[in-house]
């Protein structure tokens, strides 16, 4: 059975600076957003501390937030959906 069609994407573009402190979602004055991550770039755990907090911030499920590119760079595209 089909839903309908589903609503696009919000799409972020996010700076990744990771073994901060603590963890924060900025937003810079150009409208891209900087991730301070307490996580260090291993084995993904980054990624995921990232997928948290986006989902935490814009209140939805992790299940509904995706790194759809960048997933190995300090630059990333992160889909809301």
């Amino acid at each position: 059975m089909n839903a309908g069609p589903r609503a696009p994407a919000t799409v972020l573009h996010v700076q990744v600076k990771p073994n901060a402190r603590a963890a924060r979602l900025e937003q810079d004055a150009d409208g891209g957003r900087c991730a301070h991550l307490a996580s260090p770039p291993v084995d993904g755990k980054a990624n995921a501390e990232l997928i948290g907090l986006v989902a935490e911030r814009f209140g939805v499920p992790k299940s509904r937030v995706r790194i759809a590119r960048g997933a190995g760079s300090r630059y990333k595209r992160v889909e809301i959906g």
